[in-house]
């Protein structure tokens, strides 16, 4: 695909549900026992991915209209699924499916694409072989394809997590489910909290205590009753992270995105964007589920470089690639530390995106964890991958590369084109669409 400069961007558009809400809304509603209406699911392939793993697992799951409606087999009662569970691409889906289904006591194999595959699950099976789940089957370094089998009854643990990650967090909790007595994780980091919450709101009883230092102790009582409930997905943050950065970056733009999830653990981005000098105007500011949302307003803006603590990443880990996009439109240098995590995504994303830049003319320097953009105002000079003798970007089959340098292309001096667009189905397909009613110059690169 190819994205040209576009002359400006304009309009309100909803962003799709959030992808991790999505997720867990269809794991805990199959689970739970009655019924669970979700409205606003994202309907990407990862996570009809996990609606499928949960109708492997027992669960009734079907689409109402604009509604989800999902019968759960009730805590403890999930079945023995038939064959594979096939997660696609998804590591979220994956992970979290291993913390809940590897402690009953039946094997369950899941497998995954090509990328997913390549991809740690150690970090995920070590806590769970402490809960006494036994790993059957691995390929080498503890990747896809995989087989666990749980206990007979499953052993509460007390597990600090030793690098910040919501999915193994995740992954312990959903383990502590079948296991008689008190789960704890310790997280020294906080990270994303939509597991915690919405277990809570499924009828979990959960208690989370933050100490002096930021550090978070979550206690889960196990084998207890959870119960289906309605939930609406906000929009994910993740995903408008991309129409946020086109705004900004393209001259004359003025752009509304309403009902964005602006859960704290999740805002990195914007926090750093308003840090940068970006005009995003915060509005109607609510609670729904006991998640915050808000109506966004960005417009083009004169952006200045700057350094990102290490901290933050956590919050923005999935937006770094995009953020790398605007720092290179920003004046002065910006700087991304310890974001070694990207090393381990979908691709390795900090390579992808340094490569993605210099293709495209920009002034990047990557370390083992962190990441130097040069920027140039008004992007003169940029773009050009794929044109001449230049290749097109690499997107290495990772969705947020793909939209990332195609949000390039709409603000640089040079066309700029990737080599694979299909792999934003997995998270936001209706990238294309929405952003060419915004405006953007979109075009299918095979032409």
């Amino acid at each position: 695909m190819i994205a040209s400069k576009a002359k400006s961007l304009s309009g309100s558009v909803a962003v799709p549900g959030d992808k991790s809400i999505s997720h867990r809304s269809v794991l805990l509603g199959g689970l739970a026992s009655g019924t669970t209406r979700i409205s606003g699911l994202l309907e990407g392939e990862d996570v009809l991915n996990s609606v499928a793993a949960s109708r492997a697992l027992g669960a009734l799951a079907r689409k109402d209209g604009d509604q989800w409606i999902v019968q759960g087999t009730g805590n403890g009662l999930l079945l023995e699924p038939e064959g594979e569970i096939d997660f696609g691409n998804s590591g979220t889906g994956c992970r979290l499916y291993m913390g809940l289904a590897g402690a009953y006591d039946f094997p369950v194999t899941f497998v995954g694409d090509a990328s997913l595959s390549k991809r740690p699950m150690a970090r995920i099976v070590d806590p769970l072989k402490l809960m006494g789940v036994q790993l059957v089957d691995s390929r080498e370094g503890c990747r896809l394809p995989i087989t666990l089998r749980g206990p007979r009854v499953a052993a509460p643990i007390e597990y600090r997590v030793p690098m910040p990650s919501a999915q193994v967090k995740s992954a312990v909790l959903l383990a502590g489910l079948n296991a008689p007595g008190i789960t704890t994780v310790i997280e020294p980091v906080m990270t994303r909290d939509h597991s915690e919450k919405m277990l809570a709101g499924f009828g979990a009883v959960i208690e989370v205590e933050t100490a002096a230092d930021g550090t978070r102790t979550i206690r889960l009582e196990g084998q207890g009753r959870l119960t289906g409930c309605d939930i609406q997905v906000p929009s994910d943050p993740s995903s408008a992270a991309f129409p946020i950065v086109a705004a900004l970056i393209v001259p004359d733009s003025d752009v509304t995105l309403p009902n964005v999830l602006m859960n704290p653990t999740r805002t990195g981005l914007i926090t750093t964007l308003l840090e940068m000098g970006g005009r995003i105007e915060i509005a109607n500011e609510h609670e729904s589920g006991g998640e915050k949302i808000a109506d966004l307003r960005v417009r083009s803006s004169e952006l200045k470089g700057v350094t990102v603590p290490g901290e933050r990443s956590a919050s923005m880990i999935d937006e770094y690639p995009v953020l790398a996009v605007a720092a290179a439109f920003a004046e002065g240098e910006t700087v991304m530390e310890d974001v070694g995590e990207l090393r381990v995504k979908e691709s390795d994303r900090l390579a992808a995106v340094a490569a993605g830049l210099k293709a495209n003319g920009a002034t990047c320097e990557e370390g083992k964890d962190w990441l130097k953009v040069t920027g140039i105002p008004g992007g003169k000079g940029l773009g050009g991958a794929g044109s001449g003798s230049i290749p097109p970007v690499a997107t290495h089959l990772d969705h947020r590369i793909a939209m990332s340098f195609l949000v390039m292309g709409m603000a640089a001096e040079k066309p700029v084109k990737i080599d694979d667009a299909s792999p934003i189905a997995t998270s936001f397909p209706e990238f294309v669409p929405l952003m060419r009613e915004l405006g953007a110059e979109l075009e299918d690169g095979n032409v």
